[in-house]
């Protein structure tokens, strides 16, 4: 028999797992979006590019659009923007552009992309693009570009 405002042994365990949601840091970054004119060897090329400058490559990605493969567009986060974007002019970058971005790590599990991306919709802000990878078995980066990243970074902050 159950006592007026007390929980049962079951319920106890699903406020317990609730409270066990793994948690997650944000915090504010800078990435360059580049445009190259595509050929084979462009993702060596960029990347000793960057690497002959002694910088790190946090994040990235890279893609050709088209299978006109006339344009490839990479997009990366740095530890020294500026020593990239001109290592990188010199092997043929025409299109260079920095912008803001949020980068979130969180335990890397089934619904932490669904949790992150659920605050910030629920806060009105719409997600322009993200990507995402697991560095470890254990954690999870993704990289978002919203449409107010300063917002974002508050609601993430205060969930």
């Amino acid at each position: 028999m159950r006592t007026a405002g007390k929980k049962s042994p079951a319920s106890k365990v699903q406020a317990v797992r609730k409270r066990q949601v793994p948690g997650f840091t944000a915090k504010a970054a800078k990435e360059i979006t580049v445009t190259f004119p595509d050929c084979q060897g462009l993702t060596a090329r960029v990347a000793a590019a960057v690497a002959g400058q002694n910088v790190n490559i946090l994040a990235a990605t890279g893609y050709c659009a088209s299978d006109m493969r006339r344009n490839a567009t990479f997009t990366l986060i740095v530890n020294d923007i500026a020593k990239v974007e001109r290592a990188l002019e010199k092997i043929g970058a025409y299109d260079i552009h920095e912008s803001s971005v949020v980068v979130v790590e969180t335990a890397n599990r089934v619904g932490a992309l669904a949790r992150i991306s659920k605050i910030i919709a629920d806060a009105g802000i719409n997600i322009y693009y993200f990507y995402s990878t697991s560095g470890s078995a254990k954690t999870a980066i993704c990289v978002f570009k919203t449409e107010d990243d300063k917002k974002t970074m508050k609601v993430l902050r205060e969930a």
